[in-house]
């Protein structure tokens, strides 16, 4: 069971990106609302954002998950289904190359040896087409998709994180978010707001819950939808009012009523 921060947790400050949602006109007289808006420049989408923020605790999900999946089936499973085994003893290699890509070593080219495979060893595709129907093939698809994402292979990203299932509910969140970021990156917010929406369905937390509401709030105020995203920033503002996400939330409360 992966073990999450609790209310309060203070994540790094976010580098800045370009969003990929549509442009919205702003008289820059008006300082307050200029800033607001200028912040809906900054990405409501991009996941390396926040693997960047967050890429310890990630990891450590994904890690907690992954090990409790392999000790589970060495346990259990090993001896009745050696594919499993197997399956364990291939990822190891990839795992370690996707960790050092969200510590920021040379990342693209360490998600691709993590997708691709080295070493001998089998990459995520491969591991997620060869063992499928195995908790470590359906863990393959998730890693495998946030690597695409992170590699700006959008529709790779989804097709991958949209087979992944698990009864994990954060990293359930996690996947389904990061279909919306890979939407959103392709320029189709309608479907990058309902795999946000989607995100923040799967499980109510401190962690993935006010992050996902901001991102569908602010992607249903570029689309014209104040009504919609004032439900989203309304939530954060009652219910995570400790999150990181809650301190920019009343300039755009504002901006939806």
């Amino acid at each position: 069971m992966a073990t999450y921060n609790k209310r309060g947790y203070k994540a790094p400050k976010e580098k800045e990106v370009k969003d990929t949602v549509e442009e919205i006109i702003v008289d820059d007289t008006d300082s307050t609302t200029a800033e607001v808006f200028s912040k809906l420049d900054e990405t409501a989408s991009r996941t390396e954002d926040f693997v960047a923020r967050n890429q310890k605790i990630i990891i450590g999900i994904v890690g907690a998950v992954a090990l409790v999946t392999i000790g589970y089936l060495g346990y259990q499973k090993f001896i009745a289904e050696p594919k499993q085994n197997d399956a364990a003893n291939e990822m190891f290699v990839a795992q370690q190359n996707f960790q050092k890509a969200t510590d920021g070593v040379a990342s693209d080219s360490l998600y691709k040896l993590s997708l691709n495979g080295s070493e001998g060893k089998f990459g995520f595709i491969k591991l997620a087409d060869e063992y499928s129907g195995t908790d470590a093939g359906n863990l393959a698809n998730y890693y495998a998709g946030m690597a695409f994402l992170n590699t700006g292979k959008y529709d790779e990203a989804i097709q991958y994180l949209g087979k992944f299932e698990s009864e994990d509910m954060v990293l359930g969140a996690l996947a389904k978010g990061a279909i919306g970021d890979a939407y959103s990156q392709k320029k189709q917010p309608k479907e990058a707001l309902e795999n946000y929406i989607k995100a923040v369905a799967v499980n109510k937390n401190d962690f993935t819950t006010p992050r996902f509401l901001l991102k569908a709030g602010k992607t249903a105020l570029a689309l014209g939808n104040k009504e919609e995203a004032l439900k989203y920033f309304t939530d954060i503002k009652e219910n995570f009012d400790a999150s990181p996400e809650a301190s920019t939330v009343d300039g755009l409360i504002g901006l939806s009523q």
